[in-house]
């Protein structure tokens, strides 16, 4: 039995927790809504605390997952953050996606203290943090990461070392960059498809066994078709997560048109009123200007 923590509780954060307690190790947890904490460490048999500080006073190696860099550097440089319970030899594994270079300064702040940083995001959405099965990708020093490698086990099955500080970061915009784009090809195609009268689970198929075939497609497709929009990875947080894109982008002189159109349709979807939804909600704002939706009967 380890003694871990874990702060933020979220569609992500408590079953990535919920797996820890129930792989048998000691969990401390913190959550901004204190009510998730109390609900969870009465439920699982963890250790409810106030604060990120107390947290940190408790674990030996502590994770958390948030929503934004704010929050990130809030939980852990803060009023009583986690710099501040930490105790020398202590890692931190941040799983939020946030901006690689403003990580990179966090996870400096940290060993100024004698503590440990990881950045590492992950993949799977909210069936992967129930499942277990969510992809890591980790950057920091690689000796830290072995350390802590068995702790990762309970929540993700896929585990990459990308490199240095910040590189788990870089690897997860990467790929969700290509995600999100995708997102809205799929979106163009389908209901150019619906408005020129190919039926929705007719196009799917051919998709599916075409050069166009997307594991992204294949899952996303029924949930639109039945038009579930309960949100397994929410619009606002992916519009997030392609301003970090862009930052990163004009960080290194590198070129996104097409990323930078797809910002704005998810900023789209926002205005309309979709920003809690999932990101597949999206189609919506197309089919809004059309007249037309991807369903069936």
């Amino acid at each position: 039995m380890a003694k871990l923590g874990f702060l933020g509780l979220g569609l992500m954060g408590d079953p990535m927790a919920r797996n820890l307690l129930r792989a048998g190790h000691q969990v401390a947890l913190w959550s901004n809504t204190k009510e998730k904490a109390r609900k969870l460490a009465a439920l699982e048999k963890g250790q409810f605390c106030e604060t990120p500080q107390q947290v940190a006073a408790s674990a030996d190696c502590l994770f958390l997952c948030v929503g934004s860099t704010e929050m990130s550097r809030q939980v852990i440089l803060g009023e009583n953050g986690v710099i501040h319970g930490a105790k020398p030899g202590t890692i931190v594994v941040d799983a939020s996606t946030i901006s690689p270079s403003e990580s990179r300064k966090i996870g400096e702040a940290l060993r100024q203290k004698g503590v440990e940083f990881l950045d590492a995001p992950c993949t799977g959405s909210t069936p992967g943090a129930q499942g277990g099965t969510l992809t890591f990708m980790i950057g920091g020093t690689e000796t830290v990461f072995e350390k802590v490698r068995t702790f990762f086990e309970p929540m993700g099955k896929r585990l990459y070392y990308c490199g240095g500080p910040g590189l788990g970061l870089q690897a997860k915009l990467s790929q969700n960059l290509i995600l999100s784009n995708l997102l809205i090809a799929f979106n163009e195609g389908m209901v150019l498809a619906a408005k020129g009268g190919v039926d929705p689970k007719l196009m799917l198929d051919i998709l599916d066994n075409s050069a166009a075939k997307s594991g992204l497609i294949s899952y996303k497709a029924p949930f639109v078709f039945r038009r579930d929009f309960q949100p397994n990875f929410s619009v606002k947080w992916m519009h997030k997560d392609i301003g970090l894109m862009l930052d990163s982008g004009q960080e290194l002189s590198v070129p996104l048109p097409l990323t930078s159109l797809t910002h704005q349709l998810f900023q789209a979807a926002i205005s309309e009123g979709h920003g809690e939804e999932d990101i597949c909600s999206t189609i919506k704002v197309l089919e809004e200007m059309v007249g037309v939706e991807v369903k069936v009967p």
